[in-house]
């Protein structure tokens, strides 16, 4: 499946911009921007944003993020003069604009499908909450909140393992551990961040040969970290 990302911002240059951000890390995922009005001023513009759906047909889906209030509105009036095939392809996300477009293009680079590249985009909201969550002082340098001790009745599980692929814990690799994270119930982190957010784990930029200490508490835990153990000392494919 091919999903296409259009980003709507009220400004040309904010889109543009996110757009080329995301594609030096997934450079043959269609995306499109659609910023400002149409005289170039600050806006939207149901024009652009029409042409940007119609850019991405090609596409089997669409996904598409917004920066404020009144570009959902443009998009969803945009959407309305679709037909119903059309519009059922296209799925507006909530998720930030620059941390969910990215998260978003790097799991459709990796053969995500669309209900994937929305859970991804998704991830990055919730990367911010628990970030801010864990340091409510704002203070604590992204990637290294600390862990909260586990409940050794709910099955805490701790493992150490280091990563051996070329490129690390990086876009792919990260990825697939997000991936393969988000299949257990069970509260998973690495490295203290939410190995289900694919921004948190992108963010601690882990190199060959870094170690990884994945953590887990629930009633899958011991699988989670079993499988994820797994999936790093396979160098991920790599």
């Amino acid at each position: 499946m091919t999903v296409g990302i259009l980003v709507v911002s009220h400004s040309a240059a904010i889109a543009t911009g996110t757009v080329e951000l995301a594609r030096q890390m997934a450079a043959d995922v269609p995306m499109v921007a659609a910023g400002g009005t149409d005289d170039g001023g600050i806006g939207t513009s149901f024009e652009a944003i029409a042409d940007g759906i119609q850019e991405l047909a090609p596409a089997d889906a669409v996904v598409v993020l917004c920066d404020l209030g009144s570009a959902y509105l443009t998009t969803d009036t945009a959407l309305d003069f679709l037909d119903e095939a059309d519009r059922d392809r296209v799925h507006v996300s909530q998720a930030p604009l620059v941390e969910g477009t990215v998260a978003a293009a790097v799991a459709a680079q990796t053969g995500g499908d669309v209900d994937a590249v929305l859970a991804a985009a998704s991830s990055a909201a919730r990367s911010a909450d628990d970030e801010s969550a864990s340091d409510p002082t704002g203070d604590q340098p992204g990637g290294t909140a600390p862990v909260d001790d586990a409940d050794p009745t709910d099955g805490a599980v701790t493992e150490t393992v280091e990563l051996v692929n070329e490129s690390g814990l990086h876009a792919r690799p990260a990825a697939e551990f997000v991936k393969a994270a988000a299949k257990h119930e069970s509260r998973v982190r690495v490295n203290g961040v939410d190995a289900k957010s694919l921004l948190a784990i992108m963010a601690l930029a882990l190199p060959k040969g870094a170690t990884v200490t994945i953590e887990a508490d629930g009633p899958d835990a011991r699988d989670a970290v079993d499988t994820l153990v797994a999936l790093v000392r396979s160098g991920f494919g790599e």
